[in-house]
């Protein structure tokens, strides 16, 4: 094993003898040098792993050797060592992102606590989240085994997303499996949940309930709005709950987060039922009652979700709120851009809604594109695939004029997704949805252990076709197919991203309340 290289730079190197002894001993090999024209002539052949840096040299001043090394070498870590703790010096040594920084007079310990920072940092770091995961791997298990209410399958759901995102960063392929297992066998148990609960909580007496997606506006984002605070409303087309922890950072650097909600999706967990129930702030029953010129059926013609900022007006109206508002729907990148560079004329409204589809399009796309299918292969792909789109969306322009606006910020999703694996057969009319994760129509024939089956949907808030019209909802990662071309529909649709049935990444879903930065 090769020993660890240090260049250090430093106009009175020979006062250091004592400190390169120590590192040599300890099987370091240093280079020193006297300049910094010689450091910089040195670094593009010496292979070095670390250089530490004197700030205050003749000729070139530390700073400058800086930013010269940084341009040959921009991943090499560099330790400013200073006799001065003067701000602005400090403040240019971090922008020129240093990786740690030294007072003078330097101890060997000091030293070597910098090199075990910087060069053993990634492997400390994986050794110890491994390590407690191990460690914790056995409390999720029987965790599990309690989890009873609504609240407590919101709360575990984040464990498992802490430790997904954890274990990502240390790229623990075999931890990685291992918590997989136990999100699926998760899963198992909040199908059961949610198969024993669901009907309860459309129960007018029914108290003990979470916040469903008809009941989110009126909860979550009115209370924010008669608090005279003007608001941006983003509702992200199929945002999971890991999706937001992933594009979290971006945004904490323009807004903090005040309060985060969890809530859940209705059933169907699908954009027409979840989320014209977020904006009507009612259950598709009342919406094809109150509404019967917007609601669409799964097998009537046309758009599903044409209607929302109607849908919201009403709610507003019921809710007393005599507010002024715009909503906005961006489902492609030219309008997203209109919006980003004409967002000022929103200050004046005391809640703008921006509906934005990327997410969405971007899970449909890895059942139809391969290039998709190979960039969101798994999970880990997926959520880096958001955040890749996220940084470089106008819809972070738009957030970022928000923030400059002082507006509070209310990002949300209407439901969420899952990468499914598990056939399961059904069969029926062409008169039945065409969903891979719920089906509604009349004489459908299915495997009774893969579904949730509701006979009358008006128990659950759904409007029925026909009298004998029922809805079946996929549980965990299983997926419908028909018996006719089984094997193609199998291979095409196996390993893509669907929604609309019942599991946590689906149903348990974000709504976070942020407040700009000043």
């Amino acid at each position: 094993m090769s020993k660890i290289k240090i260049l250090w730079v430093d106009d009175e190197i020979d006062l250091l003898k004592p400190h390169i002894l120590f590192l040599e001993k300890k099987e370091y090999a240093v280079t020193t040098c006297s300049n910094g024209s010689n450091a910089i002539d040195l670094v593009p052949n010496g292979n070095f792993d670390i250089v530490f840096l004197d700030e205050n040299m003749p000729g070139f001043s530390g700073l400058e050797v800086l930013t010269a090394i940084k341009k040959i070498k921009p991943t090499l870590p560099i330790v400013m060592i200073t006799k001065s703790e003067e701000e602005h010096i400090m403040e240019e040594a971090i922008g020129g992102n240093i990786s740690d920084y030294l007072i003078k007079p330097v101890n060997p310990n000091q030293i070597l606590l910098s090199l075990k920072k910087n060069l053993d940092h990634t492997r400390l770091i994986t050794e110890q989240t491994t390590l407690n995961y191990q460690q914790e791997f056995r409390k999720i298990a029987m965790d599990l085994m309690d989890v009873s209410s609504y609240e407590e399958w919101v709360e575990f759901y984040k464990k498992l997303i802490h430790w997904e995102l954890a274990l990502d960063a240390i790229d623990d392929s075999a931890m990685s499996t291992i918590l997989e297992s136990q999100k699926q066998e998760a899963n198992s148990h909040f199908f059961k949940f949610i198969d024993n609960n669901y009907t309860s909580w459309f129960d007018n007496y029914e108290e003990e309930k979470p916040v469903l997606s008809h009941q989110l506006f009126k909860e979550y984002v009115a209370p924010i709005i008669k608090n005279n605070e003007k608001t941006l409303l983003v509702v992200v087309d199929n945002l999971r709950y890991d999706q937001w922890r992933i594009i979290e950072p971006i945004i904490a650097k323009y807004y903090k987060v005040a309060q985060e909600h969890m809530f859940y999706s209705i059933l169907p967990t699908a954009t027409q039922y979840a989320r014209n129930a977020i904006f009507s702030g009612l259950t598709p029953l009342e919406m094809e009652k109150q509404y019967p010129m917007y609601w669409k059926h799964d097998i009537d013609e046309g758009g599903k979700n044409l209607y929302e900022n109607e849908f919201l007006k009403g709610q507003l109206a019921r809710l007393k709120m005599n507010i002024k508002h715009q909503y906005h729907k961006i489902t492609n990148l030219k309008n997203g851009q209109k919006l980003a560079e004409s967002f000022n004329s929103q200050k004046e409204n005391d809640l703008t809604v921006v509906v934005y589809n990327f997410v969405d399009m971007l899970s449909h796309s890895k059942t139809d594109m391969e290039v998709i299918k190979e960039l969101a292969s798994d999970d880990k792909g997926y959520r880096l695939l958001t955040k890749s789109w996220f940084e470089n969306s106008p819809l972070l322009t738009i957030i970022q004029q928000a923030q400059s606006l002082g507006m509070k910020l209310i990002i949300t999703t209407d439901h969420g997704t899952i990468n499914v694996t598990k056939p399961t057969k059904i069969i029926g009319n062409k008169a039945i949805s065409s969903n891979l994760r719920y089906k509604m129509g009349r004489n459908i024939s299915y495997n009774e252990k893969d579904v949730f089956s509701i006979e009358n949907p008006k128990e659950i808030g759904l409007p029925s076709v026909n009298i004998n019209s029922k809805f079946v909802f996929a549980k965990e990662d299983y997926f419908f197919a028909y018996p006719n071309n089984y094997n193609y529909y199998v291979s095409y649709y196996k390993n893509s991203y669907q929604h609309g049935g019942i599991s946590l990444e689906e149903m348990l879903i974000p709504c976070i309340v942020l407040e700009p930065r000043k």
